[in-house]
């Protein structure tokens, strides 16, 4: 599974979460890539595309991001909220890491399953 998580903007925020999955003793196995949009902006970062290979992925970022926006709630970081996977974006930010790994499991389950309501 492949998700994306955009910059919205904030590219300091998303080389500051890439950062701190690349820390995390259990996030850091994961698959983590760096998007870059190319043109005026000189290949700043747009997003991380992470990819998940086990179910056990799906929980160890959930924690690992979970962790990373309590750590940052005083700053004033606003990017690397929106999680794309497919046609799907959701805004994550305000999710604890249990709500996160459900919401990542169910769009898992939702790309083998079409009939399967996300809500």
């Amino acid at each position: 599974m492949r998700i994306r998580i955009q910059g919205d903007g904030d590219e300091l925020a998303l080389t500051d979460l890439q950062g701190w999955l690349s820390l995390d003793p259990q996030a850091r196995r994961l698959s983590v890539v760096p998007v870059s949009r190319p043109g005026a902006t000189m290949s700043a970062l747009h997003a991380l595309d992470i990819v998940f290979e086990h179910g056990l992925d799906i929980a160890n970022f959930a924690v690992a991001y979970a962790n990373w926006r309590v750590a940052k709630a005083g700053a004033a970081t606003h990017g690397a909220r929106n999680l794309t996977y497919g046609g799907t974006t959701v805004d994550i930010s305000q999710l604890d890491h249990a709500q996160l790994a459900d919401l990542l499991r169910r769009l898992e389950s939702e790309s083998t399953d079409p009939g399967m309501p996300l809500s």
